[in-house]
C-alpha cells in the first residue's frame, strides 16, 4: 500500500473511533440540553452520525480495507470535556448550561471538519473519487451541524446578555436607593 493510501486508511480508522465515541456522547448532550431546539439538534446529529459510520464503512470497502477503529485521543479529550460541561452545567442557569454544551459540541465539530477535510483531500489525491464523495458528504453534514449550533447560540447569547443587563440595572438601582 502506498504511503498516502496508508495515511488515508489511518485517518479513516481514527474517524471511525471518533464517530463511535460521539454515538455515546450525543444522547447525553441531548439529555442535558434545556432548549428544545438544541436537544433536537443533538438527536438529529446522532442520526446523522449513525449514517456517517456507515459511510466510513463503505469507504473502507471501496479501499479494500477492513474497518478497524483506531483510538482517537483527540475525540476522547473532547468528549471528556463535554462530560465536564454537562456536570458543570448543573450549577448554572439553563442558558449558560446550553451555551456551554454548544461550545463543547462545536469543538468536536471543528475536529471532525478538519479530519474529514483532510481525508477527502487524501482520497482525491490518490485517485479515489468515490471515497472522496462519501467523505465530502459527511464533511458537509459536519459543517451544517456547526452552522446550526452557531445559529442556536445567537438567541441564547442575546437572552443571556439581556438578563445580565437587567440584573446589573437592578443592582445599580438598589445601590442608588440605599445611597
Amino acid at each position: 500500500m502506498n504511503q498516502l493510501k496508508e495515511l488515508l486508511v489511518d485517518e479513516l480508522c481514527d474517524l471511525l473511533h471518533a464517530e463511535g465515541q460521539l454515538l455515546t456522547a450525543l444522547p447525553k448532550m441531548a439529555e442535558a440540553a434545556h432548549h428544545p431546539k438544541l436537544r433536537e439538534a443533538f438527536l438529529n446529529h446522532l442520526q446523522q452520525t449513525e449514517g456517517q459510520v456507515e459511510r466510513l464503512k463503505s469507504a473502507f470497502e471501496l479501499l479494500g480495507e477492513k474497518p478497524q477503529p483506531k483510538p482517537c485521543k483527540a475525540m476522547a479529550g473532547l468528549v471528556a470535556e463535554g462530560a465536564d460541561t454537562i456536570k458543570d452545567g448543573a450549577d448554572k442557569s439553563n442558558i449558560a448550561a446550553d451555551l456551554g454544551l454548544i461550545a463543547a459540541a462545536q469543538r468536536a465539530e471543528h475536529y471532525e471538519i478538519s479530519a474529514y477535510g483532510t481525508a477527502r483531500s487524501l482520497a482525491r489525491q490518490i485517485g479515489e473519487p468515490k471515497v472522496a464523495t462519501l467523505l465530502a458528504q459527511t464533511l458537509g453534514e459536519e459543517e451544517s451541524a456547526d452552522f446550526l449550533l452557531t445559529e442556536l447560540s445567537k438567541p441564547l447569547m442575546q437572552q443571556a446578555t439581556s438578563e445580565e443587563n437587567s440584573s446589573e440595572s437592578k443592582i445599580t438601582k438598589a445601590r442608588k436607593q440605599t445611597a
